[in-house]
């Protein structure tokens, strides 16, 4: 049993002093290629066992012959390791570079493609990763070029929207001060009309940037939709009586919801107003609720005539309005992204469809929570 220790003792020494050597090369090629580390290590290993072999031999005075043979017998296992090494260091080196100039294309802006050719499973994995974030970017550019496009179009259209009522405020004022107005009663109501145009223009603009920012600040509390459409519809009735629209609440049913009362009621005003100004009269706007367990979907459903199927998925974009509607009163274009805004801030959807005859604006929220 000492005899086996003090073989055991030599090897380790031996073995030891070859992985120290390996240890000091590869921390001086750290910076080198792969193919050098994997040698390196394939070298530590023959070696390792070459110097425990020698280690053992001086002990044990083994002959030269035999010593010869367990040479020979490691060198040419070194140096089919020393091959395997280099083999797989040259494909993992090569798999790197090819994985290095599809990344490279994909960090200037362009798209990822997963290089071809056999990879490790942990390249395959980070090509996998790669692409997946690729996409993730390419949405993302493309969600940020829609959202530019929009704030020009927004640019543009305020700038139109404000120099049309300012011009006439200017007009009038100049006609009241020279005393040219034949009815100053007249003038003073049309200039109240723009200023609380103006002002409704600005506050939808404040109320935007607001819902940009996130600075939203919610205030929820439980309530009946049944009220919440209750005071939507009185707010509503005399612009449509003005139009001659019909306002129905139909299939409304009473579950509660959790939203912030104020915020939610401008909601469905905004969608109730657009409603009535794009149906013809005697026409009809409906408002819905319905209980879906987990959610509350509200919809209003007006006789527009329906959307174009290219502009849907542009409705509630800031700034949209359609190409009939560019020029007052067809507004800045604003009501429906705050629409949008708002209901995400509660953690909602908003969606439009065509219907038989119109749209059909649907706002998705979550159902209050049971009380315990």
């Amino acid at each position: 049993m000492s005899d086996v220790l003090l073989i055991a003792l030599y090897a380790f020494l031996g073995a030891a002093a070859a992985g120290l050597g390996g240890a000091l090369a590869l921390r001086l090629l750290r910076h080198r290629s792969l193919t050098a580390s994997v040698a390196v290590v394939a070298a530590v290993a023959v070696f390792a066992m070459l110097a425990g072999t020698l280690a053992v031999a001086w002990a044990m005075l083994l002959n030269s012959h035999d010593l010869t043979v367990v040479t020979v017998v490691v060198a040419m296992a070194a140096v089919a390791s020393l091959a395997t090494a280099l083999l797989l260091g040259r494909r993992v080196v090569a798999s790197s570079r090819r994985l290095a100039l599809a990344t490279r294309s994909f960090g200037d802006g362009g798209r990822f493609d997963a290089p071809a050719g056999p990879a490790t499973a942990e390249l395959a994995a980070l090509s996998r990763e790669l692409a997946v974030t690729s996409a993730k970017l390419t949405e993302s550019r493309e969600r940020e070029r829609a959202l530019e496009t929009s704030r020009r179009e927004l640019v543009a259209w305020i700038s139109h929207d404000l120099r049309t009522p300012l011009a006439g405020l200017r007009a009038m004022a100049e006609a009241l001060e020279d005393g040219m107005a034949k009815d100053p009663d007249r003038y003073f109501r049309q200039i109240r009309t723009e200023v609380e145009r103006l002002n409704s223009m600005v506050g939808d603009l404040f109320e935007l940037s607001r819902i940009h920012a996130g600075a939203l600040s919610l205030n929820p509390a439980r309530m009946s939709v049944h009220d919440l459409i209750g005071d939507a519809l009185a707010g509503a009735d005399p612009l449509a009586r003005e139009h001659g629209v019909r306002l129905v609440g139909e299939r409304v049913d009473v579950v509660p919801v959790e939203v912030d009362g104020k915020e939610m009621t401008r909601v469905l005003a905004n969608l109730l107003v657009n409603a009535i100004r794009h149906t013809p009269a005697d026409g009809t706007v409906a408002v819905a609720a319905e209980d879906r367990g987990s959610a509350v979907t509200l919809s209003v459903t007006d006789g527009c005539g329906g959307i174009s199927e290219d502009d849907l998925p542009r409705v509630f974009d800031t700034g949209w309005r359609g190409t009939a509607a560019r020029t007052p009163p067809g507004g800045a274009g604003l009501g429906l992204a705050i629409v949008r805004g708002i209901v995400e801030a509660h953690a909602g959807r908003a969606e439009v469809r065509n219907v038989a005859g119109g749209c059909r604006f649907e706002l998705t929220l979550p159902a209050a929570p049971a009380h315990q």
